[in-house]
């Protein structure tokens, strides 16, 4: 049965207004739905990227269109990050308190891993003539490397380096705004207001922006539509696939009905869709899917490579494309695995040490952020 309901009281609800939110900290409890759904997301891109890198490298054989249409819907699980980054952040500002404390826990959530591949990528491209490194000189080689690492690539007009970062440009400007918005607030109504008004003119320039605004309604109010049943996971996956197949073939905007009833329905720990989520292999999936995301590609990319060249050499593409997806799937896993343990928490762990922070919060505190 599919019914809105007031969400169980054994949740503490973050309800924060801007100005509500300098005055006041709320606590929230965990969500494994939220969990769930980050692995759904990078599962969705990964899931596309083994369909259009054997398509660009020239060995993705000659399938029905019907599959071309339905894969190419599964990169939109980037918009259901936003969604979970609109609802989380902004109740993550007020737990912090201090807008310094929330940037430094969220540079340390996501610099060492994307910097670290930065990295990797700057210092292996040029030797093995990966896209833009092909004939580059030194300074453009330094204007592209400082423009993504600052996560400007788009912004300039200049090659993006890591093939999903660019969703970490959108991620950094909704924490500013936000923050902006957040310091403001207590201080003076008109400049927030503009920041509002700015805030809503960017959707309208940059229309995949506005699913942050979902997470932040359904952050600001308790309704939760309760999916349960058979019934209610139909329910649940078909906003899904409405909401993917709006966005790649609609417009952003067509897809924002369906995302904000879908998401309500993960929000409510007892919908059918959220009990899936909750489950132990969602829950691995989402507690690695930020190395997941960024990770994959660089997995992925010498199997690209090695099937380019088999199908140069005769081999057919019904042979290799199943291949590719038989190794590159696992592999992606092992890699993203092996990056979470050793980046994501033992070299978060070390920075935080140098840094000085004797206790920074870990992973698992970090959970709902």
């Amino acid at each position: 049965m599919i019914l809105p309901r007031l969400r169980d009281k054994r949740v503490d609800p973050v309800r924060t207004t801007f100005a509500e939110g300098t005055n006041r900290s709320h606590t929230k409890q965990f969500e494994p739905s939220i969990q769930g759904l980050r692995g759904l997301a990078a599962l969705s891109v990964l899931i596309v990227h083994l369909y259009d890198m054997p398509m660009l490298a020239g060995f993705l054989p000659a399938v029905p269109s019907w599959l071309d249409v339905t894969v190419g819907t599964f990169g939109r699980g980037v918009e259901v990050f936003f969604m979970i980054s609109g609802f989380l952040i902004p109740a993550s500002l007020v737990r912090h308190k201090l807008i310094s404390k929330f940037f430094y826990d969220r540079c340390l959530r996501i610099l060492p891993v994307f910097v670290t591949f930065h990295l990797i990528l700057f210092a292996i491209g040029p030797l093995v003539g990966y896209k833009f490194f092909k004939d580059i000189d030194a300074l453009n080689y330094l204007k592209i490397f400082f423009a993504n690492l600052l996560f400007l690539p788009d912004i300039l007009n200049l090659p993006i380096g890591q093939q999903n970062a660019w969703t970490l440009t959108y991620e950094w400007a909704f924490y500013i705004w936000f923050a902006v918005a957040f310091y403001f607030a207590p201080r003076s109504r008109p400049v927030t207001a503009l920041v509002v008004v700015v805030g809503c003119v960017a959707m309208f320039y940059f229309p995949i922006a506005a699913y942050f605004l979902i997470g932040l309604v359904l952050g600001a109010i308790e309704l939760r539509i309760r999916a349960q049943g058979l019934l209610g996971l139909i329910f649940s996956v078909a906003c899904l696939a409405l909401m993917y197949a709006m966005l790649e073939y609609v417009h952003p905007f067509a897809g924002l009905i369906p995302a904000f009833l879908l998401f309500s329905t993960v929000l409510n720990p007892g919908s059918a869709i959220a009990q899936l989520l909750s489950k132990a292999a969602p829950q691995f999936v989402g507690k690695i899917s930020y190395s997941l995301y960024l990770v994959h590609p660089f997995a992925l990319y010498p199997l690209q490579v090695i099937g380019s060249k088999l199908v140069a050499h005769g081999y057919s593409p019904w042979a290799v494309w199943p291949m590719f997806v038989a190794i590159g799937l696992p592999l992606s896993f092992v890699a993203s695995t092996i990056t979470y343990e050793l980046i994501e928490v033992r070299m978060r762990h070390a920075i935080a040490a140098f840094l000085g922070d004797s206790k920074p919060r870990s992973l698992a505190e970090a959970r709902n952020d």
